[in-house]
Parts: structure tokens; C-alpha cells; sequence
């Protein structure tokens, strides 16, 4: 190529990166924008983005993962922009690299998720039980959220009803949550117990779980155009970053 089509692809893919990264910089400020919301106001979360929401909340704390995605793209659209505009080779450089820490802890994490989902269904179940036994019934956010999630998932409590055993709830009503009893005998039964419902719905973390692996495909879509994304990202800031030394 001429020197003058050298530059010209130079200053597109540069530009192309501005955008790119622009883009991605105030899709950072929206996700950080809505974890505060969900942590200021987490019912209005739920009511407006119905029970998917949260069956996700409780499995995460929602608010401050998106508050932490948020301030990573924010400081990688940061980086890359400016960078880019800037042609600054340190920029360049530490956005890579901040990329590439995350490209690989994203495939560090999927593999242990593959691999030990048993591992985190204990962990969640270690986190999340205790909770349940004491804020259950006491709490009427955590109370509602879970609520909702029972209900619209068919599921109770994070493992099983067992979990409300000599909970909050159970030592005030005597009974698990009317959520926890089969859809058909709810009607008639006026507390929930296993030889009223005639059956108890299984845990919240197994239902969910089947509904990750029912769209793993459309997940593992998404995962991969992630990276996709982000390969690519990182060999347009190394391109930008080599032509530096050749301008």
C-alpha cells in the first residue's frame, strides 16, 4: 500500500475505535446508572422487569454487579477513546491489557462454571439459606423479591422447602410459605405443610439453573460474540499501537 492508503486506513481504524469505545464508555455510565437505581430502589426493578429479574436477584446482588460492570466499561471506553484520539501509546497499551485481564478471567470463569456448579450451588447455599431462615418474613422487600420468584418460577426456597425449616417464618406461622405448595391444592389449603399440598416445589437454584442450560445456546451466542468483541478490540488497539512508531 501507498503511504497516503496506509494513512487512510489508519485514520479509519482509529476512528472505527473512537466510536467503538465511545459507545461501549456510555454503555458503562447507563449500566452504572441503573445498579444505583436497583440498589436505591430494587422493587420498582422487579415490577417493571418481571420475575426473570428477580429470580437474578436472588442469586446476585444485582446492583452492585451492574455497578461494577458499569465502572469497568467506563474505564475501558475511557481508555480506548481517548487513547485512540490521542494516539497515546500508554493508553493504547493499558487498555490491552486491562482487555486481556478480562478475556481471560471470562474463560477462567466459564470454565469453572462448567466444572463446578456443584461447588457454587454450595456456596450460593451457604449464602443465601441463612438469609432466608432470618429475613424471610421479617424483611418486606426480601420478603416480596422472593415471593415473586417463587411464585412465577414454581420453586421454594433456594434448595428445597427444607430451607424455611426453623426459619423466621416458619416459628411465627407454623408453616412454609403458601408458594412453596402445588399450584393445584394452593386454593384449598389454608397453610403449607407437605401432607396438605401433597407437594412441595423444588428449589429455586435447580429451576434456574434449568432454564440456563434450556438457553445455553442462546447464551453461549452471546458469550461468544463477547469475545469476538473483544479479540477484536484488542488487535485493533495493538495495530494502532504499532503504526504509532511507524507515523
Amino acid at each position: 500500500l501507498s503511504p497516503g492508503a496506509k494513512m487512510g486506513c489508519f485514520t479509519f481504524i482509529k476512528v472505527m475505535m473512537i466510536l467503538f469505545n465511545l459507545a461501549i464508555f456510555l454503555s458503562g455510565g447507563a449500566l452504572l446508572g441503573v445498579g444505583i437505581w436497583v440498589k436505591v430502589d430494587g422493587e420498582s426493578f422487579v415490577k417493571i422487569f418481571g420475575p426473570l429479574s428477580s429470580s437474578i436477584l436472588q442469586v446476585v446482588n444485582v446492583s452492585y454487579l451492574l455497578i461494577v460492570i458499569g465502572a469497568i466499561l467506563l474505564v475501558i471506553g475511557f481508555l480506548g477513546c481517548y487513547g485512540a484520539q490521542k494516539e497515546s501509546k500508554c493508553l493504547l497499551m493499558t487498555f490491552f491489557s486491562v482487555v486481556l485481564i478480562i478475556f481471560i478471567a471470562e474463560v477462567a470463569a466459564a470454565v469453572v462454571a462448567l466444572v463446578f456448579t456443584g461447588l457454587a450451588e454450595t456456596l450460593l447455599s451457604g449464602l443465601v439459606t441463612p438469609l432466608l431462615k432470618e429475613q424471610y418474613g421479617m424483611n418486606t422487600t426480601f420478603t416480596e423479591i422472593w415471593n415473586v420468584t417463587m411464585t412465577k418460577v414454581h420453586c421454594c426456597g433456594l434448595n428445597n422447602y427444607t430451607d424455611f425449616n426453623n426459619s423466621y417464618f416458619y416459628e411465627k406461622h407454623s408453616s412454609y410459605p403458601m408458594q412453596c405448595c402445588d399450584m393445584v391444592d394452593r386454593g384449598i389449603a389454608t397453610s403449607c405443610h407437605p401432607h396438605l399440598c401433597g407437594c412441595l416445589l423444588q428449589g429455586c437454584f435447580k429451576q434456574i439453573l434449568e432454564e440456563i442450560r434450556t438457553n445455553a445456546g442462546v447464551a453461549g451466542g452471546v458469550a461468544a460474540g463477547i469475545a469476538a468483541l473483544e479479540i477484536a478490540a484488542m488487535a485493533v488497539a495493538m495495530y494502532l499501537y504499532c503504526q504509532l512508531d511507524k507515523k
